[in-house]
């Protein structure tokens, strides 16, 4: 990729956490909407999140519910998924929780260069199980997804990638499926390209190999590519992050994993976004054991 187009390519990632719609007044959070924190002992300080219940969770005291964990992008906050779209109102028609992360601006990674920042750790290996731990979850891999948009659709692909043991589905809505490869910038663009610094470490860095989505699936064997979780991708026809993600869809049908991607028209902005994660919803029905 050039660095001219890469410059484009992170533009729409940080202008696609503030546009679109103005957000939903949050003073009093809808019935259905927890706010939580998790005291991350990975991370060394408090993490926020929210959960989202299902329709009679509170009456239904022996009933299990899968889990869908949808990721916020660069820029943006585990608040954004329930003041930015009708996400609250959607999920009454599912039978599942919703759980919105905290991922700050860190790529959903490990960073090499700020050690206390082990975003990726802290999602697998303490807030799943705390979310496990708290809600009647169905706590097994047909029970669980996870998708995001633009800097969290690269996260969530990656955590299906990287641990299909514990995803039966995952979604990526104008995902920047190239970030590890990112870098260079300066000006306006040097805050985004500080952040990519920040969560891979410099171009050519272990942290950068061992987090490239498209090396993890070129590299994956034969056997591990069948347990892969079902990948579900979109991204608007208008938003410079296209080619980027019909690059990595090449990738899949090489390597011959189940997915399913869908071009639409629109570009990197939250009207996108909230008309993507109802399709999402509603392909989860088709995955997620209840």
């Amino acid at each position: 990729m050039k660095k001219g187009a890469s410059i484009c390519l992170l533009f729409l990632v940080l202008s696609g956490s503030a546009a679109g719609q103005s957000p939903i007044a949050d003073a009093k959070l809808p019935t259905n909407v927890r706010q939580a924190k998790l005291e991350s002992k990975l991370m060394g300080r408090s993490m926020p999140y929210r959960a989202i219940l299902p329709v009679g969770y509170a009456k239904a005291a022996t009933k299990r519910y899968p889990v869908i964990y949808l990721l916020h992008g660069l820029f943006g906050s585990h608040e954004n998924w329930t003041t930015l779209t009708k996400l609250p109102s959607y999920a009454q028609n599912y039978a599942a929780i919703i759980v919105t992360p905290e991922g700050e601006n860190g790529w959903y990674t490990d960073s090499p260069t700020k050690p206390p920042n082990r975003y990726e750790d802290y999602i697998i290996k303490e807030l799943i199980p705390e979310i496990d731990a708290k809600y009647r979850t169905n706590a097994t891999r047909g029970g669980r997804a996870i998708a995001g948009l633009s800097m969290g659709g690269y996260g969530a692909l990656k955590y299906g990638v990287k641990y299909p043991e514990m995803f039966v589905l995952v979604g990526s809505f104008s995902g920047a499926l190239g970030a590890a490869n990112f870098s260079g910038g300066s000006g306006v663009m040097a805050a985004i390209f500080k952040s990519i610094d920040e969560a891979f470490g410099p171009a050519g860095s272990e942290t950068r190999k061992n987090n490239d989505l498209f090396s993890l699936v070129r590299e994956a064997s034969a056997e591990k590519i069948k347990a892969f979780p079902f990948i579900y991708l979109d991204c608007g026809t208008e938003d410079f992050l296209f080619q980027n993600n019909r690059e990595f869809v090449a990738v899949l049908n090489e390597k011959k994993v189940p997915h399913e991607f869908r071009e639409l028209p629109g570009g990197h902005t939250w009207p996108y976004w909230e008309k993507q994660v109802v399709e999402f919803l509603r392909l989860s029905e088709r995955f997620l054991n209840k």
